[in-house]
C-alpha cells in the first residue's frame, strides 16, 4: 500500500491564515542584505532582483551547458530515461521551492543555489571527483571537491560577482551528510568565506564543517538527498541494477514520488514559522536508512564501479600528465590551450591576474573538470590513438 503523507489540518489552516491575514513567518533572506564582492556592480533593479541576477549569470554561464552529458549515478550507459546531471539540478530547484514557499522562504536564492550547486561537477559522477581529488593532491598538496570547485567556477574561472549567499549554500550543500536539523550559521563577509574554501583545499574534511548562511541555503541542501535518494533508485531499475521492490519499505516510503512527498510535508510540518530545517526522528532516521541502502544495492555494486577503476582512472591519470605538460612546455596547439584557457579568455572579464597565470596544476584541474563525459573519452582518443583503454558502453539493446 502505497502511503502519501499530507500535511496536518491545524498546520494547513495556519499557513493558510498567515496568507490571508499577512503574518507569514520573516524569516527568509531579505535582498537588500545582499553581498557582493563588488557592491559596484549588478545593482538590484525592479525587473532584476539580486538573486534573479545570480540565476542569469549561472544559467548563462558557458560551463550551463554541460550538465546535460555529466553523469549522474551511471556512467556507462547510452539510454535517454537515465538521469544527467541537468535533470539534477533541476529536481533539487524543484523540491527545495515547494519547500521554501510554504516556509516563506527567498525562492530566487533557493534557485539560484539550486541551478549552481554542481556547476564544478566532474565528469563520471562522484568517481571521477575522487580521481581528480587523489590526482591535484598528488602533485599540488591540494584537494579537489566539486562542491568548492563550483565555487570556484562561478568565482573565479568566470569572476561573475554571485552573491556571497548564492557562493555560501553553494560551498555548504554536501547532500552526502545528512543531519536531522539544520541550523544556518550567519556569514557577513567574504574574507571570512575565502578562508572556509581555502581550508577545504587544504584538508577535505573541512568540506563536511561547511553550514548554509541562510535558511535557503539549508533547504537546498536537504532537497539535494530528497531529489536523488528516490530517482537514483528509478535509474537504477532501468539500468537493471537494482529493483525498486528490493528496497525495505520504510516512514518515508519506497518509490521516488513517495519520497519526495513525504519528506517535503514532514519538512514542512516541523519547520513551519521556525528559524531552521527539521525533520522528525523517524523521518530522519528513515532517510539515513534508505540512502544506506541505496548505497549497498545501487552505487556500491560492481557493475557501477569497475569500469571507473580500470578505465576511467588511468584514462583520467594520462590525461592529467599530458595536460600538464603541455601547459608546462608551453605547448600552444594543445587543447588545454585551444579548447580551455582560450575559451575561457572568450568571456572578457576582468580579472585580477590572466587566468593562463593561475597554477598549472589548477588549470589542468579546471579542464578536467569542466569536461563532459564524451569529451573526455573523445579528447583521450585523439591524445592517446591507439590506447588499449576502451569504455564500452551498455546500449538500448
Amino acid at each position: 500500500m502505497l502511503k502519501y503523507e499530507s500535511l496536518s489540518p491545524e498546520m494547513e489552516e495556519r499557513i493558510l491564515t498567515d496568507r490571508e491575514q499577512n503574518t507569514l513567518p520573516a524569516f527568509g533572506f531579505c535582498e537588500n542584505d545582499v553581498i557582493r564582492r563588488n557592491p559596484d556592480r549588478d545593482k538590484a533593479s525592479l525587473l532584476r532582483p539580486p538573486f534573479i541576477r545570480d540565476i542569469d549569470k549561472i544559467m548563462h554561464s558557458p560551463y550551463y551547458n554541460r550538465y546535460a552529458d555529466k553523469t549522474q549515478v551511471f556512467s556507462f550507459y547510452k539510454n535517454d530515461d537515465l538521469t544527467r546531471r541537468g535533470l539534477h539540478v533541476q529536481l533539487v530547484s524543484r523540491v527545495a521551492r515547494t519547500i521554501g514557499k510554504a516556509l516563506n522562504l527567498n525562492l530566487d536564492l533557493i534557485e539560484a543555489i539550486a541551478l549552481g550547486h554542481d556547476i564544478g561537477h566532474t565528469p563520471f559522477g562522484h568517481a571521477g571527483e575522487y580521481i581528480l581529488d587523489e590526482l591535484l593532491l598528488e602533485h599540488n598538496a591540494r584537494h579537489f571537491s566539486h562542491n568548492i570547485h563550483s565555487v570556484r567556477v562561478l568565482d573565479g574561472i568566470f569572476p561573475y560577482n554571485i552573491s556571497l549567499q548564492t557562493l555560501s549554500g553553494i560551498a555548504s550543500h554536501d547532500g552526502e551528510n545528512e543531519l536531522g536539523t539544520y541550523h544556518p550559521q550567519p556569514l557577513n563577509s567574504f574574507d571570512a568565506f575565502d578562508k572556509q574554501i581555502e581550508a577545504c583545499y587544504l584538508d577535505k574534511s573541512n568540506v563536511k564543517k561547511l553550514i548554509p548562511s541562510t535558511l535557503e541555503g539549508c533547504v537546498m541542501r536537504i532537497s539535494d538527498i530528497i531529489a536523488y535518494l528516490g530517482k537514483d533508485r528509478q535509474d537504477a531499475e532501468r539500468a537493471h541494477i537494482a529493483d525498486a521492490d528490493s528496497f525495505a519499505d520504510s516512514t518515508i516510503g519506497v518509490y521516488n514520488a513517495q519520497i519526495i512527498n513525504n519528506m517535503t510535508v514532514n519538512i514542512i510540518e516541523n519547520s513551519y514559522g521556525k528559524p531552521y530545517i527539521k525533520m522528525d526522528a523517524d523521518h530522519f532516521e528513515a532517510l539515513k536508512k534508505a540512502k544506506a541502502d541505496n548505497y549497498e544495492q545501487i552505487y556500491l555494486q560492481e557493475t557501477v564501479a569497475q569500469t571507473t577503476q580500470t578505465v576511467v582512472k588511468p584514462m583520467m591519470r594520462k590525461l592529467y600528465e599530458k595536460l600538464l605538460q603541455d601547459l608546462k612546455s608551453q605547448n600552444k596547439n594543445s587543447p588545454v590551450f585551444t579548447h580551455h584557457i582560450d575559451y575561457v579568455n572568450q568571456a572578457h572579464y576582468t580579472r585580477t591576474m590572466p587566468y593562463e597565470e593561475n597554477e598549472p596544476n589548477q588549470i589542468v584541474v579546471d579542464y578536467i573538470a569542466s569536461m563532459t563525459d564524451d569529451y573526455l573519452i573523445d579528447l583521450y582518443e585523439y591524445l592517446f590513438p591507439g590506447s588499449t583503454l576502451k569504455i564500452k558502453y551498455k546500449g538500448y539493446f
